[in-house]
């Protein structure tokens, strides 16, 4: 894999005019763990069953300065021994370049349709390999294979097993594996994810790679690197999980941050940082929603409201108190910052997938008062430039969001606790 992916690298860097065409295989804009592997994995499994002078390249649909967000690819590639400065991101190749020249064939993993942002690149699609429903029009001219299983990678592992086995090696296998595992919950039925398939395929690994780290064991170390924010600047954390929307003239975004209120309100000149964040990214406003786990396990949410705007700090923070559908029951704490509101959240149920909805009624609400200007309600919209929440979050309503499989919140409760001992040690960033 790695001679590949190099391969890959240095055929990009050498790119003009006259270079061979490339197929790339590209992942959906989340870049979560599954389009990652599914892209590494397809494109290799081109590189040595395809004998064409295009070169398969992997691609994830992500600018390269995010890949620390994904801290979860980032310990698998680790554990598995694969550098990620072998790794090709989209600002590092011109999609749009290569097609105006010919040179373009596109493969989709983990997603069947482009977003409208690529929509031009749309007569390049080649192939998809897909887990979600299905959005694209069929085509004689490009295969599609889309079957809901619980992983993409699932896919991905039917596909080299059954057309090129010999390909297969730990470090491949181990890719695959992890990710099939990390998707399906653990492998448990009641989490709702898993298929015959995907349960078919991981059988499949472990009984030809028995080296292969145990299921449990490995499924919590990618669960607990997930929602590990201990290495990650306030900036990086306040992206790792969020979501914008805008209303008239009002920009909003809703950070997810997993680790106490308390210890996020304590970190250094975080008032600064909070400001020069939405200066830079042109928010308005933004809400923090932090989850951890109290000492029985149960998940505990907390909520804080910024804006350097006090009539807009006053505005949101009171639709807030006063939302019904749902109550969220929020208990105002103390905040040590003029510009920053801070609550206990008493509906540990109100994820920001159903928070968003109390958000956009207040903008509405907002817009049909007259407090935006001219713009009317067609402009509330979320922020395509945003990249989706991956898969599994526990901020939207996925299986762990109601503690399956109970391994989890356990495991994150611990993870929690190292990382305030961490954060303690290093006084914050």
């Amino acid at each position: 894999m790695e001679t590949f992916l190099r391969r890959c690298r240095d055929a990009l860097m050498e790119n003009g005019d006259s270079s061979p065409g490339f197929h790339v295989v590209m992942g959906n804009e989340a870049c979560d763990l599954d389009s990652m592997v599914s892209a590494l994995a397809f494109a290799y499994y081109l590189s040595k069953t395809v004998h064409s002078d295009w070169l398969p390249v992997p691609v994830l649909n992500i600018l390269k300065e995010e890949f620390v967000l994904r801290t979860d690819s980032v310990f698998l590639l680790r554990q598995t021994g694969l550098s990620q400065d072998l790794l090709l991101f989209r600002d590092q190749l011109d999609l749009r370049d290569l097609q105006r020249s010919g040179r373009l064939a596109l493969t989709l993993v983990d997603h069947n349709i482009l977003p409208s942002s690529d929509s031009d690149l749309e007569e390049a699609v080649v192939e998809v390999i897909d887990h979600h429903h299905m959005e694209r029009d069929p085509s004689p001219s490009c295969p599609v294979t889309v079957e809901m299983v619980g992983s993409c990678a699932t896919l991905v592992t039917e596909r080299i097993v059954q057309k090129a086995p010999d390909i297969l090696d730990q470090q491949l296998a181990q890719l695959l594996y992890g990710t099939i595992v990390l998707d399906c919950v653990n492998m448990a039925p009641e989490a709702g994810k898993v298929t015959p398939k995907d349960s078919q395929y991981a059988a499949l690994l472990e009984k030809h790679f028995p080296s292969l780290p145990p299921r449990g064991a490995l499924f919590q170390s990618l669960q607990n690197a997930k929602f590990d924010v201990s290495g990650l600047t306030t900036d990086q954390m306040l992206l790792k999980d969020m979501k914008a929307v805008t209303g008239g003239d009002l920009h909003l975004a809703i950070s997810v941050i997993y680790m106490t209120l308390e210890k996020f309100l304590q970190r250094t000149d975080l008032e600064q940082k909070l400001s020069a964040f939405c200066q830079k990214h042109q928010y308005d406003l933004l809400l923090a929603m932090t989850i951890s786990f109290k000492d029985n396990k149960e998940p505990f949410r907390q909520l804080a409201v910024y804006s350097h705007s006090a009539p807009h700090l006053e505005e949101v923070s009171q639709a807030l108190e006063q939302a019904r559908n749902p109550t969220l029951n929020l208990c105002p704490i103390s905040s040590p910052h003029l510009h920053i509101k801070a609550y206990h959240q008493g509906n540990t149920l109100a994820s920001r997938k159903k928070l968003l909805p109390i958000v956009k009624d207040f903008l509405r609400e907002r817009e049909r008062d007259g407090c935006h200007g001219d713009h009317d309600e067609a402009g509330l919209e979320e922020d395509s430039q945003v990249p989706p929440t991956p898969m599994n979050s526990l901020v939207e309503g996925c299986p762990l969001d109601n503690g399956l499989p109970p391994i989890s919140a356990q495991a994150l409760e611990e993870k929690f606790s190292k990382m305030v001992d961490q954060e303690d040690g290093e006084g914050g960033h």
